[in-house]
């Protein structure tokens, strides 16, 4: 595996991975030209209810893409269509129930994040309409994570810019053309969701015929793979819950210092999203890669796919901790014309310089441990860095407020990249002895 092969592996996905976050980042920037900053403290907090509810079942994606990039490592292609079958029925029961307890979920959220009330109003709205697309947002994990493992990050690429691009477009059209304000940058969400998963099984039915005549509902219940897929989606879904307590904290910390707080920590955030996914990029070609490694037993591809996440990923954190420094200012223009939340953003975004170059190593070794489907040790590591999350916020926000917040952001990145390394070992020793 060449660099030339690595970056023409890992550059779509580097173009889908951003276009997820340019949805909030745009939906952001979209109400941030609304004059009342209570909008963007709405979807910001409707951005975190949903952020939680569907990382929750992140292991969708990730388990999916590491399973099935495993199974085509083995060249077994029954398994790698039941790859497919499996999570998609726990994606639509998981939808459907998202839909049926939409009121007690928006209730405990808005308690729990708080907020004045001008913004969950907002929030409400926001939640209250983009609830109806959690089925096809789960089924969209499904399908871009079964193309990744299968090694097809063009039709990957599509379903997602198919998705992102058409939230992107509605956003500017509902708010900005037709005044139709939050609500507005929610409808395009919702229909951008729809409209991704048909594409998605739409190409996924033409490029890969199959006769489903060989597949029964029985074969998703055989217990051993089955077990095994639980085992590694429980271990995502307790990574997650850590991921989540960190950031509802995050969140609820800032919406109790007051709107322009809230409102400038969430444009910071879509501004860490979009270097996350960019860094992501390349962990999701580690992924792929460690995945066909342990499936066909080949330690030198293993050992390159972690050297090329290290290499292109530090290249791409010095890059973009450089553009902050150097277009900082712009950037957070992008997102809101009000003063006071601009210069509050501005005052914390040295924290996204500093972010990039503590996180990067903690994202790519993800990516590796994910295509392995070993997830404990991604469980264990992030646990850690929530326990020195919580001894950090608590210390510092009394003493440097807002500053506080994002200094124990800036440690849990680094936690997460330092503890998570002290696995890669015992991960090589496990699949080549």
């Amino acid at each position: 595996m060449t660099n030339r092969q690595y970056l023409a592996l890992a550059f779509p996905l580097i173009i889908a991975g951003i276009t997820t976050p340019l949805i909030g980042a745009v939906d952001t920037a979209v109400v941030g030209r609304l004059p009342d900053p209570s909008s963007i403290g709405g979807v910001a907090i409707g951005a975190v209810i949903f952020n939680t509810m569907y990382w929750l079942l992140g292991f969708l994606r990730v388990s999916t893409s590491g399973f099935t990039a495993q199974a085509t490592g083995s060249n077994n292609s029954k398994e790698t269509f039941m790859t497919l079958l499996k999570p998609m029925v726990i994606a639509v029961l998981c939808g459907v129930l998202f839909i049926v307890f939409q009121k007690p979920i928006l209730q405990v959220a808005l308690l729990v994040i708080g907020g004045s009330e001008q913004v969950a109003s907002f929030a409400s709205t926001y939640f209250s309409i983009r609830i109806w697309g959690a089925p096809f947002i789960l089924l969209s994990y499904v399908f871009i994570g079964w193309l990744i493992g299968m090694g097809n990050v063009r039709l990957s690429l599509a379903t997602q810019l198919v998705m992102n691009l058409m939230n992107i477009v509605l956003s500017i059209v509902f708010v900005l053309v037709l005044d139709m304000g939050v609500a507005g940058v929610a409808y395009a969400t919702l229909i951008s969701e729809v409209s991704a998963v048909l594409f998605g099984g739409f190409i996924i039915v033409r490029n890969n015929r199959v006769n489903l005549s060989e597949f029964s509902f029985k074969m998703i219940l055989e217990p051993e793979p089955l077990m095994r897929m639980v085992k590694v989606n429980r271990d995502l879904f307790l990574r997650t819950i850590c991921l989540l307590i960190m950031t509802g904290i995050f969140t609820s910390k800032g919406a109790s210092m007051g709107e322009v707080t809230l409102a400038a920590n969430a444009i910071l955030l879509q501004i860490h999203y979009i270097m996350a996914y960019l860094i992501g990029g390349f962990a999701n070609a580690s992924s792929i890669l460690s995945g066909r490694a342990i499936g066909g037993k080949n330690r030198s591809l293993f050992r390159r796919s972690v050297n090329l996440s290290a290499v292109w990923g530090l290249v791409t954190a010095a890059s973009l901790a450089f553009l902050i420094m150097v277009f900082g200012d712009s950037v957070v223009g992008w997102f809101t014309n009000i003063a006071t939340v601009r210069e509050m953003a501005m005052d914390n975004l040295i924290w996204m310089v500093i972010y990039p170059f503590v996180g990067f190593w903690g994202l790519q070794l993800e990516g590796v441990f994910s295509g392995a489907t070993e997830a404990k040790s991604i469980r264990d590591s992030i646990f850690l860095a929530l326990l020195v999350f919580l001894a950090v916020i608590w210390i510092s926000v009394p003493a440097f407020e807002n500053q506080g917040i994002w200094l124990a952001f800036v440690v849990f990145s680094l936690g997460r990249s330092v503890f998570l390394s002290l696995y890669l070992p015992k991960l090589q020793r496990l699949h080549f002895s």
